[in-house]
Formats: C-alpha cells, sequence, structure tokens
C-alpha cells in the first residue's frame, strides 16, 4: 500500500482522502447507533428507557482549587542599631547583625522596633 501511494498524483491522493473521511464517518455514525442500542437494552434490563435515564441531574464536579495566594511578607519586629535599613521580622533564620549583637550581651528587646 505503501508503494501504491508513493505512485499516486496528489488529486488521486486528495480523493482517497475524501473517501477515507466518508468512510470514517459512517463507520463513527455505525458505532453510535450500535452504541446506543447496546444502551438502551441495558436500560430496557431494568425497566427504563433512556429518556428516563436522561432526565437526572449529573453528579456535580467537584471545582479543582487554584493556585495558592502567595502570604504576605511579615512586618519587621527587629532592626540593626548601626544601621536602620536592616531588619529582622523574628522568623526564620537570624541574621548575622542580630546574632553578633546578641553575643555583644545586647538584649533582644532593645533591638526590637
Amino acid at each position: 500500500m505503501n508503494k501504491e501511494l508513493k505512485l499516486m498524483s496528489r488529486k488521486e491522493l486528495e480523493k482517497l482522502l475524501a473517501d477515507v473521511k466518508k468512510a470514517l464517518q459512517s463507520a463513527q455514525a455505525r458505532d453510535r447507533r450500535d452504541a446506543r442500542k447496546a444502551a438502551e437494552r441495558a436500560a430496557a434490563e431494568f425497566g427504563f428507557t433512556l429518556n428516563d435515564l436522561g432526565d437526572e441531574k449529573p453528579a456535580k464536579i467537584k471545582k479543582v482549587k487554584g493556585p495558592k495566594k502567595a502570604a504576605k511578607p511579615s512586618k519587621p519586629k527587629y532592626a540593626d542599631p548601626d544601621d536602620s535599613s536592616k531588619t529582622w521580622t523574628g522568623k526564620g533564620r537570624q541574621p548575622n547583625w542580630f546574632r553578633a549583637a546578641v553575643e555583644k550581651g545586647i538584649a533582644p528587646s532593645t533591638l526590637e522596633i
């Protein structure tokens, strides 16, 4: 088949493609009819028609939550006495200036803003 395709002209290939698309549509319609008949038989076993089953509300779909919002940055609690632009919130790792001040004997409460 592959060799035959290579020998075909563009018009022949386009015609073949159109024929294949039509064949696929009819196959899909046939499969849909067969599936509907099978569904009708299955519903009939329980004493229902497909229309009876179609009136029910579909199950609720659980909504997917979006990404979490970023936490607001904490307000600074401590400031370096030598350089007030250096601050620390009191959370996480202690900055070097805070650790050095505490080692010198300065009470952390005196560094509070």
